[in-house]
């Protein structure tokens, strides 16, 4: 049933969402929260002076029921008439550019090697020989220490 056909007591029962998703979907349009509230306060006679003590209220009523969306042009229409288009291409650009940065990485180790990690083994402190011993180590060769003894 159309809202113009409605008698006010009839109206009453509605909220005031429900009432401007009654509007947007009657008159298949998006408004901005003054016009859509406007709409509304002249359905149910309101006065101004309730307009205005009522709009922020509306407002932030709007904002945080899920049936409405707020348009790039601040107008409100209702969800269900927008679709979510997501958008894969972004995702596929950063993955691109992640391979061609793993594609680099691995070209400026290969350059390295072997001469260059040959280098870097001479600076280490400890060698092959070295951690050969560590697996000699019994544990009857260790001692515990207190605190103070380890000042």
């Amino acid at each position: 049933m159309k809202l113009s056909k409605m008698s006010k007591e009839e109206l009453e029962l509605y909220s005031y969402t429900d009432l401007a998703a009654m509007i947007l979907k009657e008159e298949k349009k998006s408004l901005n929260t003054p016009e859509l509230f406007k709409k509304i306060c002249k359905l149910l006679d309101l006065s101004d002076d309730e307009y205005a003590s009522k709009i922020g209220d509306f407002y932030t009523t709007l904002t945080t029921d899920k049936t409405f969306i707020l348009l790039d042009d601040a107008t409100w229409d209702l969800r269900d008439h927008h679709s979510v288009k997501v958008s894969l291409e972004d995702e596929t650009e950063d993955e691109e550019d992640l391979a061609e940065t793993e594609e680099e990485l691995d070209d400026e180790l290969d350059d390295m090697a072997p001469e260059d990690m040959h280098d870097m083994d001479d600076d280490s402190p400890l060698d092959d020989a070295d951690l050969d011993d560590v697996d000699d180590v019994d544990d009857d060769d260790l001692t515990i220490l207190d605190e103070d003894e380890l000042d």
